[in-house]
């Protein structure tokens, strides 16, 4: 799928209608590649009302989803030098709850990832488009 600003939160509704469930992403993609952006299209679409932004310094965030009242945790390890700083977080708790959880730089926890996690593929092209994959 090719998405630009222009069509982002269609992309999102589009996302959201093939989670079929699911409620652990892994978003892949370079510094700059449109994770976060992509990531609030989402959350907004959602329904989530509160200022969504990246997490890098908090390492996490947590929003709810107001007609619901369902949780998401949104997650930024960019910082994270070695999985064994996230344990004390309580990761698996989160995770492992009923809550969806959008994790960014994923590759730096790999090991704590249930098996069923979802990942996102989001490439930059030389247009400013991005391309996104979802495994």
């Amino acid at each position: 799928m090719i998405i630009d600003n222009q069509n982002m939160n269609k992309a999102a509704r589009y996302f959201i209608s093939m989670m079929n469930g699911r409620r652990v992403f892994a978003f892949h993609g370079n510094m700059g590649a449109g994770k976060t952006t992509f990531i609030k299209a989402i959350c907004e679409e959602l329904g989530v009302k509160d200022v969504i932004n990246s997490p890098t310094f908090a390492i996490i965030n947590e929003y709810r989803i107001e007609t619901t009242g369902k949780l998401i945790y949104h997650f930024d390890f960019y910082r994270i030098n070695h999985s064994d700083e996230i344990e004390n977080l309580g990761i698996s708790d989160y995770l492992y709850s009923e809550a969806l959880c959008f994790i960014e730089w994923p590759e730096k926890i790999e090991e704590w990832l249930p098996e069923d996690t979802s990942h996102v593929f989001i490439h930059e092209n030389t247009d400013g488009s991005r391309t996104l994959k979802i495994c």
